[in-house]
């Protein structure tokens, strides 16, 4: 791509209609083939809701790299693009097989992993110590990471398809800045297809993306960030991708301190995220996933200050978002989730109430 202005809204909107388009055929099949996600245990909802959600994200995305490379044949990375869509491709399956049969957590672990080498065997990785092992082994962390905690973040209706959607546009603004106009194309198709999904997955949910959509938009989301390439100073190349994905990171880290400090295995399901936290604090769900897109989207706007500015100027501003997310972070896990943390809240000054 050029970085021509129509070029992006032609990838943006074939990616958002063919979704928009796809999704309510993902609904009536997986309600024909019988595979819904069913009420019970942690989950919040209260009937049969279909899952294949992740099929027609992956579909409109693809479509969207058609149109891309139709509109604007890419000059250079033609075979990384090819082989970064069969990656994503190759763990949207792993998740759909997840979602089908109720993989080992290992398996996908061990999925994400060969995922995540491949892109450091291509130079897709994280080059930020300019130490081989080192940065192959914060390539694994990085999109392990990220990819999981797009995952994690599917708790709650459009969730994690709207983060990943401001997510995306936080990166296209930063790479058609910085004149990486590949990344930015793909970046916005990305965005197109999570934004045309959410038609159907806003609270009330009519269809859930599941973990096959869910690691599909995470891998991407992590590949895209460490794409981000700034000539003036490393912090930069370090600093941006960690920062859009500020809101993800602040939830697997929540849920992950969480479920250790009462003695859970983090892999476990439950609503002790921080969608859940808001909603336990008085939130209805539409309001509580509101204001993540809010924070998300004000952060993704200081994330684009800080590629523009200078180093110190870029750490400054890295330190009050850090500072604000964790402080946001110990106010949130004062909200009781667990049923032995809402017992001991009673024992502080109230009576526990009578139980049949």
């Amino acid at each position: 791509m050029t970085g021509l202005w129509w070029e992006y809204v032609l990838v943006f909107g074939a990616s958002a209609v063919v979704c928009l388009m796809l999704t309510p055929v993902a609904i009536a099949v997986a309600i024909r083939i019988g595979v819904l996600d069913r009420p019970g245990g942690h989950k919040g909802h209260e009937s049969p809701t279909p899952y294949l959600g992740g099929v027609a994200i992956v579909v409109a995305f693809s479509a969207s790299v058609v149109v891309a490379a139709v509109a604007q044949p890419p000059a250079s990375g033609r075979d990384e693009l090819v082989i970064v869509l069969v990656l994503a491709v190759a763990l949207a399956i792993v998740g759909l097989a997840d979602d089908l049969w109720n993989l080992s957590p290992t398996v996908r672990l061990v999925a994400e992993v060969l995922c995540a080498l491949q892109l450091w065997r291509m130079d897709a990785g994280v080059t930020v110590t300019g130490e081989p092992g080192l940065d192959a082994a914060l390539t694994i962390l990085w999109v392990v990471g990220i990819t999981n905690a797009f995952n994690l973040l599917d708790n709650m209706d459009g969730l994690s398809a709207g983060q990943a959607a401001i997510c995306a546009t936080t990166i296209f603004s930063v790479a058609v800045a910085n004149g990486q106009f590949l990344v930015a194309g793909l970046a916005v198709g990305l965005a197109g297809c999570a934004v045309g999904f959410l038609r159907h997955n806003f609270h009330p949910a009519q269809i859930y993306m599941g973990d096959g959509g869910a690691l599909f938009l995470g891998f991407l989301i992590s590949y895209l960030a460490v794409k981000l390439r700034f000539d003036s100073d490393v912090s930069e190349s370090f600093l941006v991708p960690v920062i859009a994905c500020a809101v993800p990171i602040l939830d697997t880290t929540l849920v992950t301190i969480s479920r250790l400090s009462t003695g859970r295995s983090p892999f476990e399901g439950g609503q002790d995220h921080v969608s859940h936290r808001l909603v336990k604090s008085g939130l209805s769900v539409p309001v509580a996933v509101g204001s993540t897109y809010f924070a998300s989207a004000s952060i993704g706007v200081l994330c684009f200050v800080i590629s523009r500015v200078d180093s110190t100027s870029a750490w400054i501003l890295a330190g009050l978002v850090a500072v604000t997310l964790v402080l946001g972070g110990l106010l949130l896990g004062m909200v009781p989730v667990y049923p032995e943390s809402r017992r001991r809240h009673f024992m502080i000054g109230e009576r526990l109430p009578e139980t049949d």
